[in-house]
């Protein structure tokens, strides 16, 4: 495997931070220029709804960037060694960090979800209170946990 490894690692690469960007950038789009748009919408019901949508784009857009920044990291870590190297560590790091994240977006996936259907029944204040959470707790978490990992990964990359 390290051969191929070697052989497409700027493709790899690419895909892997191509894809921590997508993540990560998106939850930053989302927080910092949509979120304030929505802000903007005087009905609750519309803003609501109108964040609730956002957000279930965002996460179809980034799920399946997730999976490829878990599999080329894993292709990565396995092809480049990196478990006999002094910097595995780091490896170890971001694998927490994007776990964590993963997780985080798992909840704030499942959240959205009740937040819908509490619309759908007519329970803004629930689904304010679930929405709410997403914004200005767990999309500012990821961000700050994406920026580390992806310093992380520049860190891990000069070393190999």
């Amino acid at each position: 495997m390290a051969e191929w490894v070697m052989q497409y690692r700027i493709e790899i690469i690419f895909v892997h931070v191509f894809a921590a960007v997508i993540w990560v950038g998106g939850m930053i789009s989302m927080r910092f220029a949509a979120h304030y748009a929505f802000i903007e919408i005087t009905s609750p019901a519309d803003r609501l709804e109108k964040t609730a949508i956002a957000l279930g784009r965002l996460f179809a857009m980034v799920l399946p960037f997730v999976l490829l920044l878990a599999a080329t990291g894993a292709i990565l870590t396995i092809g480049y060694g990196i478990k006999h190297t002094d910097f595995h560590y780091l490896t170890h790091i971001k694998e927490g960090i994007w776990s964590v994240m993963f997780i985080n977006l798992a909840m704030m996936m499942i959240r959205r979800k009740k937040a819908l259907k509490a619309l759908q029944n007519g329970d803004h204040a629930g689904a304010a209170r679930l929405l709410g959470l997403i914004g200005k707790y767990m999309v500012p978490v990821n961000i700050a946990l994406g920026i580390v990992a992806i310093l992380f990964g520049v860190v891990l990359r000069t070393h190999l």
